[in-house]
């Protein structure tokens, strides 16, 4: 039986961190250079055909370093360097009472502006890995994660985990009723 030599071992070693991840992730600089390539004039046919010029170079220099850098650092760290970026952005949503609310992305969670003018902040904790709701300067506590991958919720003022899945779901909508369930059709 033969001996894997140091330099194999290190170039798999190399090629385990590398490569890890290298098809899945967000690919933040290529999606960027197409935004950036289809937006360059006002004229499709001419943003066409510089694209047929452009790609062959500029595509491919962005997938290989989406592939072999940016999509590695995404895998291991969590976050692509170069990723569209959400912060600042306001969207139109429709609440269950059939208004639309304006809901913009923050930093470190969501402003929501209710049709009515008022505001509410969905805002998230890192050191406590939790999530509050401030209204009018109030702010108050909804959930936090447990390191048991349980969640810690508030509900009638009182405290208490709950398992992620059906059950603990359920068990929410029990407490947060006083015990009463009602089917929703």
């Amino acid at each position: 039986m033969k001996k894997i030599s140091l330099k194999v071992a290190v170039c798999l070693l190399a090629g385990s961190f590398l490569f890890s991840s290298c098809f899945v992730g967000q690919y933040g600089l290529w999606n960027k250079y197409i935004s950036w390539q289809n937006h360059m004039t006002d004229n499709k046919y001419v943003n066409a055909i510089a694209g047929l010029i452009l790609v062959p170079i500029a595509g491919t220099l962005c997938t290989l370093a989406d592939v072999l850098v940016l999509n590695s650092i995404e895998f291991w760290s969590g976050n692509n360097p170069v990723a569209a970026n959400n912060i600042g952005k306001t969207q139109q949503v429709m609440g269950q009472d059939g208004r639309y609310y304006a809901v913009t992305t923050l930093k470190n969670g969501y402003e929501i502006k209710a049709p009515t003018g008022e505001i509410t902040y969905f805002i998230h904790n890192v050191e406590n890995d939790s999530w509050s709701m401030e209204q009018d300067g109030v702010q108050k506590e909804i959930f936090r994660f447990n390191s048991d991958g349980t969640i810690q919720a508030r509900i009638n003022g009182e405290t208490k985990n709950f398992t992620l899945n059906e059950a603990g779901v359920a068990e929410a909508r029990m407490a947060a009723n006083d015990g009463l369930f009602f089917a929703m059709n």
